[in-house]
């Protein structure tokens, strides 16, 4: 085992529990469970049972290869299942729109698209704490979710920051549309400047993945595309440091309105 993948064990182990009755038992008990690993090809009566009562109970179930069950096992006897924990219970997007106008403030809303590294995501809620923003969003597929991983990188900031985990996420920015919010997406090749938008209303800003950034659909849902400024010779930022810049300067903006 190389370094690295020691390193991320030992990084996940707080919230892995391995083994048919040990995740069985773990969801019965209430635990909240972020996403359910099955082995391909393993799925038999008592895995579907178990498929069924996570999906109940909230979590994403994933089907992978055995051997990304054997690289994330502790136990070496995960018997083709392994659970990650979440740390806390995901709300309703409601609710974080209800948080906004409890605050009497406009909505400031993070939405990820499908950001499946968790040192990114823990880094961008840490962010949206610290820039007051009411909640972040993210995809219930491809995406990082609230892990011991994410938690440890957050600083904390999962503690204070409502996170709301949505099936479709082009259909939820749909409807934020509908609720009166403006969906400003950050992209590289956005037709607007980020300093020449104005942020102060109801908003949620969209961040997309570390590699390709925003997928189509949700791209082409975008009331706006922001573009933030480079002057030297790379031509992207990472994720949660355009997150960073994006949400201090609706903050700036904000303040100034105030």
């Amino acid at each position: 085992m190389s370094r690295e993948d020691y390193q991320a064990r030992q990084e996940n182990a707080d919230g892995v529990i391995e083994g048919r009755n040990a995740v069985l038992e773990a969801l019965r008990a209430g635990t909240a469970i972020d996403k359910v690993y099955l082995a391909k090809g393993d799925v038999d009566a008592a895995l579907r049972h178990l498929a069924s009562a996570a999906r109940e109970r909230g979590a994403v179930v994933v089907e992978c290869d055995r051997r990304k069950l054997d690289a994330m096992s502790l136990t070496h006897a995960h018997q083709g299942v392994i659970a990650l924990c979440a740390v806390r219970e995901y709300v309703d997007v409601d609710d974080i729109l209800e948080a906004a106008r409890q605050k009497g403030e406009p909505p400031l809303v993070v939405v990820c698209d499908e950001l499946s590294d968790p040192h990114n995501l823990g880094a961008v809620i840490r962010t949206a704490e610290c820039a007051g923003a009411h909640g972040v969003i993210l995809p219930k597929r491809r995406s990082a979710g609230l892990t011991a991983v994410v938690a440890k990188t957050s600083a904390g900031a999962v503690s204070y920051v409502p996170v709301a985990r949505v099936p479709n996420l082009t259909a939820c920015l749909k409807e934020l549309k509908r609720q009166g919010l403006w969906i400003y997406g950050a992209a590289a090749s956005g037709e607007a400047s980020l300093y020449q938008t104005d942020l102060t209303g109801p908003a949620a800003i969209v961040i997309g993945s570390e590699g390709s950034g925003m997928s189509r659909l949700v791209e082409e849902t975008c009331d706006v595309r922001v573009a933030i400024p480079l002057r030297g010779s790379l031509n992207s930022l990472n994720a949660s440091a355009a997150a960073a810049i994006v949400l201090f300067e609706a903050v700036r903006q904000r303040l100034g309105k105030g």
